[in-house]
């Protein structure tokens, strides 16, 4: 156990991950030494930052949990304490069944445990009040907290409650801050990007937002990631395609696209404003790349909905898919009004024969890029290889561009280079640098 030392381990989204980079600072400005992640966990306290959107992200966090209190029990660790989405949602639940836990804090009062520990919370807005955890390239901004949509299996509204949207300058600040201290990159996150600006200035926000951002000196990219697409705010698109710097990406969950399963999710959308939707993006925004992801096995599901979803993703071609199955998630509208009716078996085999169809459209999309020279940012140098993305690429969830580290001068992390791209796989593009 190393005296002084606070170990942080964050699980589940980037939205966590900000988080547990506002109380690093905390830490930080307290005379601490904080860890994020470490391959060994040994800190004199460790604060366990939780995820509880579905079952797996559930068992993860309490895994961890108890593999932490087993190294305190062995005096490996001091405190151990808990916060995040897990104990927002399960908060007595967890106390009753892992009371070794020195503290349970919810999604929101973490300050409670720097008060708590007898220390003063440091307030520095010009100063960014946060720690990045990232490299010092990106980072993630989160512009609202919560989200007012009703779908029929999500828990988040639950852990996160109502939508909240943050004052627009305060974020600009935020942003010219994170640029200020080397940034390049920024991830705009939140529950429901598209909701942004609807409950403080009652009307549809973002992309004013996004312009205003954008026109920050020093930022090179933009991207924007958990759009929602009912009441999609299209004059975002318009600014996607003017400014340069706002990647030509976006992540939208769209979920499923049969009628019958749009309704049983309560999405709020039909199939035909769905199609409609995407054809527009193509349209307004030459070269953008999509993000999106599907659940299969929802109550109710039958084989049509799932041919019908199969044929929807040969169709439109996502450049970037992920799915998952569904999980019957106490407390949701899904939990009190169906029964969760379909086997894991089915579910699974569902899954699986959708994203053997991704994964066939991902490696045709790649193989097309063969000959192309794209702008890159370089991440890091891992073994032989440096690592690095295109503005089609977010960090951490989707492919990555390799060059070999043999065959170039030295690169730099954080600075942009040409690549032509020499041949892909499924997964990733590798390239040699255009001088």
């Amino acid at each position: 156990m190393r005296k002084n030392q606070v170990d942080v381990i964050t699980l589940g989204c980037s939205k966590n991950l900000v988080d547990s980079e506002h109380l690093i600072r905390q830490f930080l400005a307290n005379g601490y030494t904080v860890r994020h992640n470490p391959d060994n966990v040994n800190g004199e306290i460790v604060v366990i930052n939780t995820c509880g959107f579905i079952g797996d992200a559930q068992q993860e966090s309490i895994n961890m949990i108890l593999e932490v209190v087993e190294r305190k029990k062995r005096r490996r660790v001091g405190a151990v304490y808990v916060m995040g989405c897990l104990t927002e949602r399960f908060m007595d639940e967890l106390r009753a069944e892992i009371p070794e836990v020195d503290g349970y804090y919810g999604k929101f009062n973490w300050k409670k445990l720097i008060s708590d520990l007898g220390k003063a919370y440091y307030n520095d807005p010009m100063g960014g009040n946060r720690s990045l955890t990232t490299p010092p390239h990106y980072a993630y901004l989160k512009i609202s907290e919560g989200c007012d949509r009703t779908c029929s299996y999500c828990a988040i509204p639950l852990m996160t409650g109502r939508h909240r949207s943050r004052e627009m300058d305060e974020i600009v600040q935020e942003a010219q801050t994170l640029i200020a201290s080397g940034v390049k990159e920024i991830q705009l996150i939140a529950q429901d990007l598209t909701y942004y600006g609807l409950d403080r200035y009652h009307e549809h926000r973002l992309p004013e937002l996004v312009e205003r951002l954008s026109d920050l000196p020093g930022l090179e990219w933009l991207r924007l990631h958990y759009a929602y697409p009912n009441a999609f705010p299209t004059d975002l698109l318009r600014v996607m395609r003017e400014r340069d710097n706002v990647c030509k990406y976006l992540d939208i969950a769209l979920q499923h696209i049969s009628d019958p399963m749009l309704r049983a999710m309560r999405r709020n959308i039909t199939s035909a404003e769905t199609r409609e939707l995407l054809q527009l993006m193509r349209r307004e925004v030459p070269g953008i790349h999509l993000r999106t992801t599907m659940i299969v096995g929802h109550p109710g599901e039958t084989e049509a909905d799932v041919e019908e979803l199969i044929d929807f993703v040969r169709e439109v071609r996502f450049e970037r898919l992920g799915a998952f199955v569904y999980s019957h998630e106490e407390g949701t509208y899904a939990y009190k009004h169906y029964k969760d009716n379909i086997p894991i078996e089915i579910k699974q085999e569902r899954l699986d024969r959708l994203m053997h169809v991704q994964q066939g459209i991902a490696s045709e999309i790649n193989d097309s890029k063969i000959g192309q020279t794209l702008r890159t940012i370089i991440d890091r140098r891992e073994g032989d290889y440096y690592i690095g993305r295109t503005e089609f690429d977010s960090p951490e969830i989707d492919q990555d561009v390799l060059i070999k580290a043999d065959e170039t001068a030295p690169l730099a992390t954080g600075q942009f280079y040409c690549v032509e791209i020499t041949s892909a796989d499924i997964f990733d593009l590798y390239g040699r640098i255009i001088r």
